[in-house]
């Protein structure tokens, strides 16, 4: 049983209630036990709809009752052939609906199991990453600023912690955490010494005993909160429909036409009506919200190919519309391989060398002074990362920066654990990007001992001595400014400055990083990504602008931006955020600047909601990267959030839209391509089930209107309709695109799917299919066939196969007219000989099977009419490549 009320109890009784310990947690065994026995750390999934329910939905659409109506209407009038027939036809696109949408879900459903968070727990001894399901009750749990809570916990330990509760209490401040031990049935909101599944850590750091887990959290006892059972439609799925909608005006239109022209021409109005009904179901596409989400969710998935988890069917919509992308430099355009290059002590500067044989040059009178040693040990105490060998595999973990220091440590002979069990930590200020400085306060023996670390001009403010020749000496003002003035040299020349103070107290009445005594500077050399460059460039083509934000000095980020060749030609200013007004009191001039700058240096995550405020307000949409949780506002407020998957976060993970695996920009530039690449498939399939419908009306109606007795009958109309359009459109929604769709400028989101261009394509495309098919008919009938009288079985059988044929053929005019046609995206789709193969299979399964045959009211053509039929098919090709390639139409 799990513990109840856990908040009431004292953390030494709870531990041995729990058969845990505190210094070295649960065994592996222990934990494998206890998971069996309280199952995975999971909030149950909402139950999806049923299979039976989902095939159901699938005849609920008012075109399909039209056609089950048209069925009743020929079982009552004794047309059993085209009774059943028009059943089996509505019984097929159901499965083939209730394929896709399963198709799509089950897409979706391995997009969600891509972002998998991991919890940090004291397991056998040492500190772990596992999986956040197999957190079982009992586990020592470790967290600080940036981590999601994955189960509930009792706080032991904690450091300034602050949780923000906000998804579970509705409270928006930050919670300040503590051990005190409660009394009473406490509201949930007021257990102070408790963490909850579903919440994050905003600040310091703490561990915690696991109470609860999966259903057994306060969370799953609510789980509704997170479960969000309904999805709203995305503004793609939004524009279908209306789109729909305007299709289903245009044909009742044209379907009364048809009815009374009929009529008019003496012809059964029971047959007039099944035809009417069916042309009006084969005019509406209505798997195209299927057919998107399943393109969407397929491109997604080949996004992930590419190292990029979209989270949201939405943002891959958004992605296509990008035209600005404000980035983190460290690790998205460098490389996040830290390492110490240059040491700046009082008593000169060194440049670190670094060895074949994996060991590092130091002067002996470098590493002989106090300062260096007392940088060393910051480096080793003053941090939160750690570096463990297992299996002989080094792991590491923590963040790079951290990382790298405690690497160059070990090279210096030093043993990372002795050196914390000497110094045993008792207290730590986390870093903030407010006070750009981290402390922490460990025991030496009577006395304690202060390390910190930090930004160098942050932390020179609350230095007041310096460590010189061994000795402490005043810290003056003007040996701060010349500091700070050695400092901007290193960072002009691209280094990450770090540096390092340290204070032997017996009182700490004066605060934990006051009264410090400077030791030195590390430069830390972290080098661009090469391949960054060459994704600028594409930026450029693309009409993408990219800003540059760090929290670094505005010289180190001036020279990676030069390297990277981000700044262009010109010597644009760097924009500080010292420098930058609250949004308030932005004056035109200010927001001029703002708007021209591409680097931003030493920028809180205040000014960068502030730039993407405005950013919006001109009009631009805009990608957010971000790691931090200081980073999680601005990246929700930003059009697409992009969280890095390697350094991020777990809380920006949480609110983002997008995750990179790799942490890399040319991963963002790759993604938008492919968010163009996928809104260009649906434009494409859209457009060729549109053309394809209207050519169908347009047959039906002119051999309506010019009383031509050979006109497609409802059944006919259905298989063309199966035929052409799921296969060759599901091929479209796959294409791979080309790259010259990054040449083009971003898309306006409110631009619509089919703008005025596309219906004149459309069509056009439509009338030229109509009058080819028409054509087959008259020359069929004058060439071969010079008779008085019309054979209307032989003409309605050149018309339909025209029409299947040009239909099929047609898919190869979606290409793009700016590349060769051999060498076009479709023709070079797999997807789209496959589908056509699968077509003529199923074509010609209809002609040869005699049973099949007259089900459809076909007949044997000589093989003067296949020519022609196929002549006609291929012409209707040429004649809108034509079109194309002169610019006619697009």
């Amino acid at each position: 049983m799990l513990v109840k009320q856990p908040y009431t109890k004292d953390i030494a009784a709870l531990v041995a209630e729990m058969h845990s310990e505190v210094q070295r947690g649960l065994s592996s065994k222990e934990a494998d036990k206890l998971l069996q026995q309280y199952g995975q750390n999971l909030i149950q999934a909402e139950k999806q709809r049923r299979l039976l329910t989902m095939l159901l939905q699938q005849f609920a659409s008012p075109m399909v009752l039209l056609l089950l109506f048209a069925a009743v209407l020929s079982f009552f009038f004794q047309e059993w052939l085209d009774g059943t027939a028009i059943l089996a036809v509505v019984l097929i696109n159901a499965l083939i609906g209730f394929y896709m949408e399963l198709q799509a879900n089950r897409s979706m459903n391995a997009l969600r199991h891509m972002v998998s968070l991991s919890a940090k727990v004291i397991r056998d001894g040492s500190l772990q990453e596992v999986p956040s399901e197999n957190v079982v009750p009992g586990d020592v749990l470790y967290v600080e600023a940036g981590d999601m809570i994955l189960a509930d916990a009792r706080i032991f330990n904690p450091t300034q912690l602050e949780v923000d509760e906000s998804a579970l209490t509705g409270e928006s401040l930050p919670v300040t955490k503590d051990v005190a031990v409660l009394a009473g049935e406490v509201p949930l909101a007021e257990r102070v010494n408790m963490l909850f599944k579903g919440t994050f850590v905003t600040k310091g750091n703490a561990y915690a005993l696991v109470t609860g887990t999966g259903m057994g959290t306060e969370l799953g006892k609510i789980a509704s909160l997170v479960q969000q059972a309904e999805q709203t439609a995305t503004p793609l799925e939004k524009k279908l429909e209306q789109l729909s909608k305007k299709l289903i005006w245009i044909t009742v239109g044209l379907v009364i036409v048809i009815f009374f022209a009929g009529l008019a021409q003496g012809a059964e109005w029971v047959k007039v009506l099944e035809v009417s009904i069916a042309l009006a179901v084969a005019a509406i596409p209505e798997g195209l919200p299927i057919v998107a989400t399943l393109a969407l969710a397929q491109g997604m998935l080949r996004m992930a190919k590419h190292n990029v988890i979209v989270k949201k069917l939405a943002a891959v919509e958004t992605l296509g519309g990008t035209n600005v992308i404000c980035t983190d430099k460290t690790g998205t355009l460098t490389q996040n391989i830290i390492s110490v290059n240059t040491i700046l002590i009082p008593a000169g500067k060194t440049e670190v060398e670094y060895r074949a044989d994996g060991t590092v040059g130091v002067p002996l009178e470098v590493r002989n002074s106090k300062n260096y040693q007392k940088i060393v040990e910051a480096a080793i105490l003053c941090s939160t990362a750690n570096l463990e060998m297992k299996d002989n595999v080094l792991r590491e973990v923590g963040d790079p920066l951290e990382v790298g220091l405690l690497k160059f440590s070990t090279t210096e002979g030093k043993d990372i654990h002795q050196v914390r069990e000497k110094f045993l930590k008792i207290r730590e200020e986390a870093f903030t990007s407010e006070t750009k400085i981290m402390a922490t306060l460990h025991e030496d023996g009577n006395a304690s001992i202060v390390f910190a670390k930090g930004a160098v001009e942050e932390l020179l403010q609350k230095c007041t001595s310096i460590l010189q020749e061994g000795e402490l000496q005043d810290f003056s003002d003007r040996q701060k400014a010349g500091w700070i003035a050695q400092a901007e040299l290193l960072a002009s020349e691209g280094l990450r400055l770090l540096a390092f103070a340290y204070k032997e107290t017996h009182s700490l009445q004066e605060g934990i990083t006051q009264g410090l005594v400077f030791t030195g500077i590390l430069g830390l050399l972290d080098p661009p990504r090469v391949e960054v460059s060459t994704a600028l460039d594409e930026c450029r083509s693309a009409g993408i602008n990219v800003i540059m934000i760090t929290g670094d000095h505005p010289a180190t980020a001036r020279n990676i931006a030069l390297k990277l060749g981000l700044l262009g030609d010109k010597e644009l200013p760097i924009m500080h955020g010292k420098d930058m007004k609250d949004f308030a009191d932005l004056t035109n001039q200010d927001k001029k600047s703002w708007l021209e700058s591409v680097v931003f240096a030493r920028v809180t995550p205040k000014q960068k909601i502030d730039l993407v405020t405005l950013l919006q307000e001109n009009r631009y949409i805009v990608g957010m990267t971000g790691d931090g949780v200081n980073d999680a506002p601005a990246i929700k407020k930003a059009d697409i959030g992009i969280a890095m998957g390697l350094r991020g976060t777990q809380v920006a993970q949480e609110v983002s839209d997008m995750v990179l695996k790799d942490d890399s920009f040319t991963s963002i530039v790759v993604a938008i391509k492919q968010g163009r690449i996928i809104f260009e498939n649906i434009k494409k399939f859209v457009a060729y089930l549109l053309s394809c419908n209207l050519s169908e009306l347009f047959v039906v109606a002119l051999a309506s209107v010019l009383n031509l007795h050979f006109a497609l009958v409802p059944l006919q109309i259905l298989f063309i309709n199966l035929v052409t359009d799921v296969l060759p459109a599901l091929a479209l929604g796959v294409t791979e695109g080309n790259d010259l769709i990054m040449k083009d400028k971003p898309r306006n989101p409110d631009t619509p799917i089919i703008d005025n261009k596309q219906w004149k394509a459309v069509f056009t495309y439509a009338a030229v299919i109509t009058l080819c098919v028409l054509g087959a008919v008259f020359t069929s009938h004058y060439l071969y066939h010079q008779t008085e009288f019309w054979n209307p079985q032989l003409c309605n059988n050149i018309l339909f196969f025209t029409l299947v044929f040009s239909q099929l053929w047609h898919v190869f005019n979606m290409s793009s007219a700016k590349v060769s046609f051999f060498k076009s995206e479709v023709v070079k789709n797999k997807y789209v000989w496959y589908a056509l193969t699968l077509c003529i299979v199923l074509v010609a399964t209809v002609y040869f099977a005699q049973p099949l045959r007259d089900v459809l009211s076909l007949y044997a053509m000589s093989a003067g009419d296949w020519m022609i039929s196929l002549g006609f098919s291929f012409l209707s090709l040429l004649i809108i490549q034509v079109l194309k390639r002169t610019r006619l139409i697009v």
